[in-house]
């Protein structure tokens, strides 16, 4: 039997990476909510121009929250310097060993890109409502991705420990047909490019909407009533949330140690996870939507301050959570992939503050169990949808967790939280039972990925 170990293992992340994001997001949230006044201090001309609101600004908030957590991550952390990089910074191999190997990933990653562009293009899905403006964007910086991923794969690839990884193998597929290569390594590229593209195009559509809205309301509104000021507090938590997520899809970089090392194998956890994302979300209109004929909470608690105020400290301390353990990734979240495992902030706590903390959101403000039509029958049904959506989120987990037991720092972590971490000590104390520890068994599956 394996022994649980006394001390929680290191975190693949210092806390410090998300706080100073966090502290980059909300100064030029300010910035952008009183740019007429700053103008105004620093004699600039503003115009009748408002707050900067738009969907461009929206995106440098994006940088000002980015920034500070890659540079966190080189001066303060040195993530550059990690083994787990594969980066051997010494090294500087002669541009003759290295060139063609180069020039057969660029063709590889090309060809990815290719793909991806190609699956936009042809999914209508992704050229109306919010999705309009990721595509916008993601068409105006392409042709400088594609500039710049020549010099930057030339320039890596002298100091890279082993070069030939899932996107070599895929270029040499396409250069040399019929040669033997390394299928293993082209699935784990495709898989991580996938994850990529779905997720990545998704943050960014979602991006603008809470921005705007966060920068243009009125104090006057969100002072109004307890209600508002918590729904107020609560979409900023969501903007925490959706920036150091967006910045995390966008930085799967080797030399920032935030690589995708693996994306998951296993077919379950992809429809685990895709079945609570658009188009293929099953609640919010889908066939597990749990709010029909519901109202939220303050709807319920009307007329009851004292109610109103305490169950908004209660959504807020959850969806703190939540966003707190996106913040505890830094540069390093994305769904479905190993980027290194994360033990600091909440996961002191629980192996899945996120998931754990969203459900219990879902309960609190939507209480299903009371409807505006359709009785009890109507409202057992909400309930049982609201189950299933809990149910899901637990398979995630559990795909998840199937996939990082492949790695031993996960296995340490694992064993860890089961004799330390609150909730499952809390389960064990319930159940009148601890549950088993685990020993290593790798995975086949499970590889390394570009």
């Amino acid at each position: 039997m394996p022994q649980v170990p006394s001390e929680r293992p290191r975190s693949a992340v210092s806390a410090g990476v998300g706080l100073v994001g966090l502290a980059g997001l909300i100064f030029y949230l300010l910035l952008a909510r009183y740019a007429p006044e700053v103008a105004a201090v620093l004699g600039v001309d503003w115009g009748d121009r408002g707050p900067m609101s738009g969907p461009n600004s929206a995106i440098a908030s994006v940088l000002a929250c980015g920034i500070p957590m890659v540079l966190w991550s080189v001066f303060v952390d040195k993530v550059h310097r990690n083994p787990s990089t594969g980066i051997d910074w010494a090294q500087r191999r002669p541009w003759r060993e290295t060139v063609d190997i180069s020039l057969t990933k660029i063709v590889g990653l090309w060809a990815t890109w290719g793909l991806i562009a190609l699956t936009y293009v042809t999914m209508r899905y992704y050229w109306f409502g919010q999705y309009a403006f990721s595509m916008d964007l993601l068409e105006r910086v392409a042709p400088w991705l594609l500039l710049v991923s020549v010099p930057y794969m030339l320039w890596l690839d002298r100091r890279m420990i082993e070069p030939r990884d899932g996107c070599y193998a895929f270029g040499r597929w396409l250069l040399a047909p019929g040669r033997p290569v390394d299928g293993r390594a082209i699935a784990h590229h495709f898989r991580a490019w996938a994850v990529k593209g779905f997720f990545t195009a998704f943050m960014l559509s979602i991006v603008p909407g809470n921005f705007s809205a966060l920068v243009t309301v009125s104090m006057t509104e969100v002072l109004a009533n307890p209600y508002m000021t918590a729904l107020w507090a609560l979409n900023l938590l969501y903007l925490v949330d959706v920036h150091i997520a967006t910045v995390g899809y966008i930085l799967t970089l080797k030399p920032l140690d935030a690589h995708i090392r693996t994306a998951n194998p296993y077919g379950m956890a992809w429809v685990a996870a895709l079945v609570c994302y658009p188009p293929f979300i099953l609640m919010n209109g889908g066939p597990l939507d749990y709010r029909i004929n519901g109202a939220d909470w303050g709807h319920w608690l009307a007329g009851h301050d004292i109610l109103i105020i305490a169950w908004g400290i209660m959504l807020i301390g959850l969806i703190a959570i939540y966003s707190w353990a996106t913040m505890a990734f830094g540069i390093r979240f994305s769904n479905l992939t190993h980027r290194g495992i994360i033990t600091h902030g909440p996961y002191a706590f629980t192996r899945h503050p996120a998931y754990v903390a969203k459900n219990l959101s879902w309960w609190l403000g939507s209480m299903p169990f009371l409807v505006t039509a359709g009785g009890w029958v109507e409202g057992a049904r909400n309930v049982i949808l609201l189950g299933l959506v809990s149910a899901i989120y637990y398979w995630r987990a559990k795909t998840e967790e199937k996939h990082l037991l492949g790695d031993p720092a996960y296995v340490a972590y694992w064993n860890w939280a089961q004799g330390h971490a609150l909730v499952p000590r809390l389960f064990a104390k319930l159940t009148g039972r601890d549950g088993p520890l685990i020993r290593l068994e790798p995975d086949v599956r499970v590889g390394p990925v570009a």
